[in-house]
């Protein structure tokens, strides 16, 4: 801690001494750069705020219906129109910033000076600003307007322009895939009307011709197994069936009685009315059920026998009439119904064998045209697949023109984009730059600086000894030290630090009065 104490007492001693130095150096500094400072040209801006907007109404109504024309990234958009080299080329000519160009050299320069000095700025979603700094305070104002005014040109102009180039284009295109479109057409029914037979059906285009006739064939083969079969079960039902059936028929006090055999008979017809059923229902059918309670309750009759007196009676009575018994044949219902049933069977298996034979030939002619011409299905597919193409793009330019055509009319009907200057440019009077009061106030600080600094760096390259300490460092011996002579008088010592401070006093004095204009120019005070 002493050492850097003795070594900060060296330094401000050494600049002490050189004390006039530093403020002479401090003045240079000062008056040079605060002349600088005033011959630096004041610049001055003119700005303008433009919203740009889609109609609130119209623009959610046509989403969806027609191409959207309004500006999504309006920053995006607004740079490019203002900042290409075409529209800066037109700032110039307008602004007759053209008169000041002596060579091609200097109009590059200035094009590339106005690309970087013109200032877009967005301060909301639709709303920015344009700016730009000149030394003449009209002519600052003259490009922001010119500006304004290239921006609603092309913004109206432009996007109908580009609108109906568009439609054009897509009219072109519509024509040309309409061309190739007939073409296809027709290429595509003269191949199917050639090869009609093989080649898929239109209502199912993903299966082959020969496909579908394979099952076709297929299915007619198992469905002619299950009539066979069928018709094998019902020609078993008619051989045992009998076709007539023998009922015996007397009298009883007038009426007729049925003997054991006709009760039998009812049995069997019943039996065989129940497998008349079981061919087209199932066990679960309630005609089934029915029919097999009514053959058990003619199985299970009575059980409990007549009595004696009843017995003897019956036996009386059937010798009695026993005499006036009559057998005799009637046909069998059930039988003429399964011999019905049978021919019908026999005539659909006949059908159904003319149609399988007719779809095995027809099976077998595709497959020998296939196997003869195999590249038949590729070749269509591949026409196919160029027609639908075709086909979805001629739709798709369709629809894209209808919403060209809707978006254009709601540009140029409905005003579909919305422009609106809400500020001005306007001619500046007051600069907005440089920044005086900064830059003396730096100039100042720096010249104070400078003085001190250059003080401390003469004295580090002072080779005389500040103490006794610093000799013997070389190595040399010494002796000893004589020291001061005599003290500076305490009044000689007051005036010269008086002189110091009002020669910084004075620069001071300098600074504030250049302040003081800053402010009145600026009209602050």
């Amino acid at each position: 801690m002493d050492a850097v104490r003795l070594l900060l007492t060296q330094y401000l001693r050494a600049a002490w001494r050189r004390r006039w130095m530093g403020v002479i150096i401090a003045w240079l500094v000062c008056g040079v750069g605060w002349v600088g400072v005033y011959t630096i040209p004041n610049q001055f801006e003119s700005s303008a705020r433009l919203f740009v907007d889609a109609d609130a109404v119209l623009t959610p109504l046509l989403r969806g219906l027609a191409a959207d024309s309004a500006p999504t990234t309006q920053l995006e958009i607004l740079q490019r129109t203002l900042l290409s080299r075409p529209n800066l080329e037109k700032l110039v000519s307008k602004t007759d910033l053209d008169l000041t160009m002596n060579s091609p050299a200097d109009r590059e320069r200035l094009l590339t000076r106005l690309s970087t000095e013109i200032k877009v700025n967005p301060q909301t979603k639709n709303l920015f600003t344009i700016n730009y700094r000149d030394k003449v305070p009209k002519l600052a104002h003259d490009v922001v307007q010119t500006l304004l005014t290239i921006f609603v040109e092309s913004a109206t102009g432009g996007s109908r322009s580009d609108m109906e180039n568009a439609r054009r284009f897509l009219e072109r295109q519509i024509q040309s895939y309409e061309q190739q479109l007939r073409a296809a057409e027709k290429r595509r029914a003269d191949f199917r009307a050639r090869y009609i037979e093989i080649l898929p059906a239109d209502n199912n285009p993903n299966v082959p011709a020969l496909e579908g006739v394979r099952n076709q064939a297929l299915n007619l083969e198992g469905k002619l197994q299950d009539l066979l079969i069928s018709r094998d079960a019902l020609k078993q039902e008619v051989e045992n069936t009998p076709p007539l059936l023998v009922v015996e028929s007397g009298s009883n006090n007038g009426l007729p009685q049925l003997s054991g055999s006709v009760a039998k008979s009812r049995i069997q017809e019943a039996e065989d009315q129940l497998r008349m059923l079981l061919l087209k229902d199932t066990e679960a059918h309630p005609d089934v059920v029915a029919q097999r309670k009514m053959i058990e309750a003619f199985k299970n009759g009575p059980k409990e026998g007549p009595s004696a007196a009843e017995t003897a009676a019956r036996d009386a009575a059937g010798r009695d009439a026993a005499s006036n018994i009559v057998k005799r044949s009637v046909p069998n219902q059930v039988y003429d119904q399964l011999k019905v049933k049978l021919i019908e069977a026999d005539t659909t298996i006949i059908s159904v064998q003319r149609q399988r034979d007719d779809a095995v030939r027809y099976r077998d002619r595709l497959e020998k045209i296939q196997r003869e011409q195999p590249g038949l299905i590729v070749e269509y597919q591949n026409m196919d697949r160029d027609y639908t193409v075709l086909r979805r793009n001629y739709e798709e330019l369709l629809g894209r023109l209808q919403s060209a055509n809707i978006a254009q009319a709601a540009d140029t009907q409905a005003d579909k984009v919305k422009l609106q200057i809400i500020d001005p440019p306007e001619i500046p009077r007051l600069p907005v730059a440089p920044n005086r009061m900064l830059l003396i106030t730096g100039v100042l600080l720096g010249g104070l600086g400078t003085g001190v600094g250059m003080t401390v760096l003469f004295g580090q390259l002072d080779r005389s000894f500040s103490t006794v300490d610093d000799l013997r460092k070389l190595g040399l011996p010494v002796l000893g030290g004589i020291s001061v002579l005599g003290l500076i008088p305490l009044r000689q010592r007051i005036m010269t630090v008086m002189r110091v401070s009002a020669a910084v006093v004075v620069l001071l004095g300098v600074y504030g009065g250049l302040v003081i204009q800053i402010l009145r120019s600026a009209a602050l005070i």
